[in-house]
Formats: structure tokens, C-alpha cells, sequence
């Protein structure tokens, strides 16, 4: 099946979108043709993937960041309360995660180099050892030598999202520290290519499962870049796609043009002629369920960020439209309002109560809480 049939024509199948046809749906606004893109992609889901939502418990370990991205609330330059998590806080929520039954546990934090390769190592071989959790790390851009060290401690998967794979626009969001540099590009600026994306491939070579995705509807972004991000997703045959809104917090550079409601402000030297993507629910949501069309065995979170711009039904809507990855915040309460990448992200809520109301919302949408590690299904 191909995926444009005219109004009212088969839904998108499994034969491979092209990069045209993505971003015809991507431009795609009529409400009866996206049902047919719905559709192929919760079909496509539950044909590939099964009807579990795999579990997988965040615990945000430090809100250190040595990076000053344009849109980040934990932007190294703001003048905010820091934290940083001790390992018995961190194996406390990681027996959390085992009691409910999640199979992943996944270290989030800034670029922090407090944490160091060390204790990063001691720590995954502790979680390793004391619980049957996969663990995930997602601590930004790390030398290859604590890569390594971590994978060999049972590290298991490596989440590192490229945001974007258009250089000039990666380069306006993510100013070059003068003290930070970036360790694994030959180059940094409109003329390189994101820094990240290379990274990713060397990470896959340590045999780490990796993980990778994009925000949706930065200033400067495209349709057409975001229909390159896409077909990006499949030529680095990633485990896991991350697609969330751009939701930039307020008192950063890129948060400061945002106007509530509205598309993101522009960036200098954006090409107007060029549509905008909006930052919305819907277009996620579209960039989802093209992801599980176009990677269809790839496990698909339904994130935070789609939560906060659709508070009442954001996380459904990514599930029904191809998600299959629901990731609850495990970090302790007194931490998770100082990890505020971004406003309405730290909702501070019980976690057996957060549980509770996570089964009632898959049971309500016909699925279930998956078993086990939750790998790639190839």
C-alpha cells in the first residue's frame, strides 16, 4: 500500500514511506485523511510491537549541566538550585521501579561531569547486580573511554537525542561553550554536522542499544527538516525514537520569544519562505506515528512533553497514534521541581498513586504493562 490514495483511500501500510510522502502528511491537515494515518499507525503497532506499553522509571540524577542550550531551564548560566543524587538515593528508586514491576530504569541528567565515570560505573553494575532492571543512560556527550567503562558494567541501552539533524539549526539552539567542547565533532557551526548523530554510531559500535529523537517545532524548523529527521530515524536503525514538542522554559533565549499558544518566534537567518513547524499536540503526534510507519519495530515513547502541551489527553493520544513506551518519574519529590528543563514538566505526584493511575489509563485504551526488559523486537 502507498500513502497517497486520495480522500478516503487505503491508510498508510508497510511497504516504506518516502520522504515525500512523509512530508505530505506532515503538511497534511485535513482531519478525515490523518484517521487513515492514525490508523496504519496503531495498526502497524500492534502488528510489530504488541499491545504492551513498556514501563520505564526516569530518575533524573543531577540538574548540573555544563551546556547553555538556548531553550534548557537547567542552562548552565541560570542562576538556579542545583542537585545532584547520591547512589542509595538513586538505588532507592530503582528498587521503586522493580517493586511496580517496571523493567527499565532510565540515569537522566545535564551534562554533568560531577557525575563522574566512575561512580556512574559503580552504580549501574550495583543496579545490575541487585535487580533484574535493564538500565538506560542518557547523560549527554561522554568521552568514548566511559562509554566503554559503562557498557562493560552492564549499561544497556544509551538515549541521546540529536533534536536535529539540520547543522545550521542545531548550531543556533546549542551556543558552543568557550570551556566546553564538544568532544566528539571535528567541527561545531553551520558548516558541521550535529555532533550527536556521530556519536550515536560510535555508541552502536560498544553494542549499547541506542536511543535518539527529535523536538517538534523548534524556531527555524521546517517541514522539510523534520521529514529528513525522520528518514533519519531509519538510517541509523534506532532501538528507541523520542518525538516530543518544543516547550522551551520561559526564562531562556528561545523562551523568551515563545508566545503561550502560539508557534515558536523565528531565529535570525530563518527562511521564511519555509513553513514553520508548530510546537503542537497534533503535529507531534503526526511525527509519531510517521516514526512507527517508517521504523516500525522500534519502541516509541509517549512523552512528558506531549503531556504538558495536552494535559488531558496527550499521553493517550501518542499511544493510540503509535507510542508503545510510557517512561513514569521516579525521581524523589524534593528534586523533581528543580529539574525543570521546561515548565509544567514536574508534576509532583505520589508514585503509587502516579501507578495506580497509569494501569486505569492503559486499561481504559485496550492495552497492557509490559513484562521484562522491553528490547527491540527485530
Amino acid at each position: 500500500m502507498r500513502l497517497l490514495q486520495g480522500k478516503g483511500g487505503t491508510h498508510p501500510g508497510s511497504k516504506g514511506l518516502t520522504r515525500d510522502e512523509v512530508l505530505a502528511w506532515l503538511k497534511e491537515e485535513e482531519e478525515l485523511r490523518l484517521e487513515f494515518l492514525w490508523q496504519g499507525a496503531d495498526q502497524t503497532r500492534c502488528e510489530r510491537v504488541g499491545g504492551e506499553v513498556h514501563l520505564r522509571g526516569l530518575i533524573e540524577l543531577s540538574s548540573y549541566c555544563r551546556r547553555d542550550c538556548h531553550y534548557c531551564g537547567i542552562r548552565g548560566s541560570r542562576k538556579i538550585e542545583r542537585y545532584r543524587m547520591t547512589e542509595g538515593e538513586v538505588m532507592g528508586c530503582a528498587r521503586t521501579a522493580q517493586k511496580l514491576e517496571y523493567g527499565t530504569v532510565v540515569l537522566q541528567s545535564g551534562e554533568d561531569l560531577g557525575l563522574t565515570g566512575d561512580f556512574i560505573t559503580a552504580l549501574v553494575r550495583r543496579i545490575k547486580t541487585e535487580t533484574p532492571l535493564a538500565v538506560t543512560l542518557s547523560l549527554g556527550e561522554r568521552s568514548r573511554e566511559e562509554l566503554t567503562e559503562w557498557r562493560a558494567a552492564g549499561a544497556d541501552r544509551y538515549l541521546l537525542k540529536h533534536e536535529t539533524s539540520d547543522p545550521e539549526l542545531f548550531a543556533r539552539i546549542h551556543p558552543e561553550n568557550g570551556d566546553c567542547p564538544r568532544s566528539s565533532a571535528r567541527g561545531t557551526g553551520p558548516s558541521f554536522p550535529n555532533p550527536r548523530i556521530e556519536l550515536l554510531k560510535q555508541v552502536r559500535e560498544l553494542g549499547y542499544e541506542i536511543g535518539s529523537g527529535v523536538m517538534v517545532g523548534i524556531p527555524g524548523q521546517s517541514h522539510e527538516s523534520l521529514a529528513d529527521d525522520i528518514m533519519l530515524f531509519r538510517d541509523l536503525d534506532l532501538e528507541m525514537i523520542g518525538c516530543g514538542p518544543f516547550v522551551p522554559h520561559p526564562e531562556t533565549p528561545l523562551g523568551r520569544l515563545a508566545v503561550p499558544g502560539e508557534s515558536p518566534g523565528t531565529v535570525p537567518g530563518f527562511d521564511s519562505a519555509r513553513s514553520q513547524v508548530p510546537a503542537t499536540d497534533l503535529m507531534t503526534t503526526k511525527v509519531v506515528a510517521l516514526t512507527r510507519l517508517v521504523c516500525p519495530d522500534a519502541n516509541i515513547p509517549s512523552t512528558t512533553a506531549l503531556a504538558t502541551v495536552n494535559k488531558e489527553h496527550g499521553r493517550e493520544l501518542g499511544l493510540e497514534r503509535g507510542a508503545n513506551v510510557w517512561m513514569p518519574n521516579l525521581t524523589p519529590p524534593k528534586y523533581r521541581a528543580l529539574y525543570e528543563i521546561y515548565p509544567g514538566k514536574a508534576l509532583v505526584i505520589d508514585t503509587e498513586q502516579f501507578h495506580a493511575n497509569l494501569l486505569a489509563t492503559l486499561q481504559r485504551i485496550g492495552r497492557v504493562p509490559g513484562k521484562g526488559p522491553g528490547s527491540r523486537k527485530r
